[in-house]
C-alpha cells in the first residue's frame, strides 16, 4: 500500500496536481517522511521543480522544508534544477525556505548560480546573487569561475549581469588553473561582443599572461584563422593589447631607467612620452598588418591574371595555313594574335606579382619594421604593385574591346590612368617630404642641436608585468 501511494505521489508531482497530492497526504500522514527515507534517484520536489509546477512545489516545502536540502543521483538540489530551467517563482520559494542552498554543489562542482549563468537565466541569476553573492565566487573544476562558464557557453547577457552586480576588478581578472582569464578565453572562442564588452566596460587586464606566458593577442595569433580575427585584433590593439614578446622588450629596455628616474623625481611628461611612443608602435603594427593583407591580395590577383590572360587560352591544336598562324592547346591567345599587347601585359603583371611577393617576404623575415623608413619602403613597393596591376587592367580591356570602340575606350582608360598616376605621385611626394623631415630631426638629435625627449619612467597603464 505504501509503495502504491509513493508511486501516485510521483505521478501527481509530474502532473503538478495539488488536489491529488493533498488527498494522498490525507490518506497517509507519513508519506512525505517515507519518501525522504526511501527515494533512490530523485524526490517529488525534484520532479515538480524541473517541470515548473510552482503550486506543487510550495505545497511540498510548506509541509516538509527538508526536501529543499535533498540531492538527486547527480548531486543536484531542487534549486539547481529550477535555476537551470529559469523558473523564477520556484527559485524564490525555495530560497525563502533555505537560501544557503545557493552554495550547494553537484557532482560537477557547480552550484545553482553556475547553472543559471550557463543557461542564460538572467532573472534567476540576479535573484541568486542578491541573496548569496559569495556563491558567484565559487570555482568549478580546473579553477574556472562563473565568468569562464559564461564565455564557454556563450552567455553574454549572464556575463554582463554578473560583472555589473559584482563590480570587482579581481573578479573580472580571475584566472583558471591554466592561467586563462576570461579575456584569453573570449579571444580563443572568437566571441567578439564579449571581448568588446570586456575592453570597454570593465577593468580587465588587457595584457595579462596565462600559464604559458601568452597574452590575449598571442592567443589570437595562435588560434585557427577566422573571419572575426581582424575585428578582434583591432579591438585589442585599440585597448593597448600587445604580444608577450613586446612586454619583455619593454621590461628589458626600460627597467634600468626606472630606478634612476624615480630617484631624481622626473616630471610626469615622461609618462606622456611613453604613451606617445607606444601609440606610434601600435600604429606601425597596424600598418604592417594592413600591408600584409594588401600584398597577399595583390599576389593572388597577379598569379591568377598570369594563368588566365585576356582572351583566354587556345582550346585546340591548329597546324596553320597561308593566312593563319598555327597554335597549340593551352597557349595564350593574346601571345599569338597581338605580341605587343602580350609583352606589355606580361611585364606589368610580373612587376605586380614580384612586388607583392617581395612585400610578403620582407614582412615575414622579421626585419626592424618598427622604423618608419622601412615602412615607407614597403609602402612604395605596394604602390608599384597596385600601379602595375592598373596597367595590366588597361591592357586587358584594350585587347578584348572591339576595334570599332577601341578609340573611345583608349581615351577613357588613358585619362583614368593619368589621374591615378597623379594621385600616386602626390602621395609619394607627401610621404617622401614627411620622411625627409623625420630624418632631419634625427640628424639634429645626433648633432646635439635639439634636445631628445626624456626617457620613459612608467610603463603604459595597460601593460601587465
Amino acid at each position: 500500500m505504501a509503495e502504491i501511494l509513493e508511486s501516485k505521489l510521483y505521478e501527481a508531482a509530474a502532473a503538478g496536481n495539488v488536489t491529488i497530492f493533498l488527498e494522498l497526504i490525507r490518506q497517509d500522514h507519513l508519506l512525505l517522511d517515507r519518501v525522504l527515507v526511501n527515494y533512490a534517484i530523485e524526490t517529488p520536489l525534484h520532479v515538480a521543480a524541473i517541470l515548473g509546477h510552482t503550486d506543487f512545489v510550495k505545497e511540498i516545502i510548506q509541509r516538509k522544508p527538508e526536501f529543499t536540502r535533498e540531492l538527486d543521483s547527480r548531486g543536484s538540489s531542487p534549486l539547481h534544477l529550477a535555476s537551470a530551467k529559469g523558473y523564477v517563482d520556484i527559485v524564490k520559494a525555495l530560497l525563502f525556505v533555505n537560501p544557503d542552498m545557493c552554495l550547494a554543489v553537484d557532482i560537477e562542482e557547480r552550484n545553482p548560480l553556475h547553472l543559471a549563468a550557463m543557461k542564460g537565466q538572467v532573472h534567476v541569476l540576479n535573484e541568486l546573487v542578491r541573496l548569496r553573492p559569495q556563491a558567484a565566487r565559487v570555482t568549478v573544476s580546473w579553477g574556472e569561475t562563473i565568468l569562464h562558464l559564461c564565455v564557454k557557453y556563450g552567455q553574454l547577457e549572464s556575463f554582463k549581469a554578473l560583472v555589473e552586480v559584482m563590480n570587482n576588478q579581481e573578479f573580472v581578472n580571475a584566472k583558471d588553473d591554466y592561467g586563462m582569464t576570461v579575456l584569453h578565453l573570449a579571444v580563443a572562442y572568437k566571441q567578439i561582443e564579449t571581448i568588446k564588452f570586456l575592453l570597454t566596460s570593465t577593468s580587465v587586464e588587457v595584457n595579462g599572461l596565462n600559464a604559458n606566458g601568452l597574452t590575449a593577442m598571442d592567443v589570437l595569433a595562435q588560434s585557427r584563422r577566422g573571419l572575426k580575427d581582424f575585428d578582434i585584433a583591432e579591438s585589442l590593439r585599440d585597448a593597448g593589447a600587445i604580444r608577450a614578446a613586446e612586454i619583455l622588450h619593454w621590461k628589458t629596455e626600460t627597467t634600468p631607467l626606472i630606478a634612476q628616474n624615480v630617484a631624481t623625481n622626473q616630471p610626469d611628461t615622461q609618462h606622456q612620452w611613453v604613451q606617445k611612443t607606444y601609440k606610434k608602435e601600435d600604429w606601425l603594427t597596424r600598418k604592417r598588418d594592413s600591408l600584409m593583407v594588401v600584398a597577399s591580395l595583390m599576389a593572388t590577383m597577379s598569379f591568377q591574371a598570369g594563368l588566365t590572360p585576356p582572351g583566354g587560352l587556345w582550346q585546340d591544336d591548329f597546324t596553320g595555313t597561308a593566312t593563319e598562324r598555327s597554335h597549340e592547346t593551352g597557349h595564350s591567345i593574346i601571345a599569338d594574335t597581338n605580341q605587343s599587347y602580350y609583352t606589355q601585359y606580361l611585364a606589368a603583371n610580373t612587376i605586380s606579382f614580384m612586388a607583392s611577393m617581395s612585400i610578403i617576404l620582407l614582412l615575414v623575415t622579421g626585419l626592424p619594421f618598427q622604423r618608419r623608413f622601412f615602412m615607407w619602403i614597403l609602402t612604395v613597393i605596394v604602390w608599384i604593385a597596385i600601379t602595375s596591376m592598373a596597367i595590366t587592367y588597361r591592357i586587358s580591356l584594350l585587347f578584348i574591346t572591339p576595334k570599332s570602340q577601341e578609340l573611345d575606350v583608349t581615351q577613357v582608360l588613358d585619362y583614368a590612368l593619368r589621374a591615378w598616376l597623379a594621385v600616386m605621385s602626390f602621395l609619394l611626394l607627401a610621404h617622401t617630404i614627411r620622411l625627409t623631415l623625420n630624418i632631419f630631426k634625427k640628424v639634429e638629435y645626433v648633432l646635439g642641436k635639439k634636445e631628445r625627449p626624456p626617457p620613459p619612467l612608467p610603463y603604459p597603464n595597460n601593460i601587465d608585468f
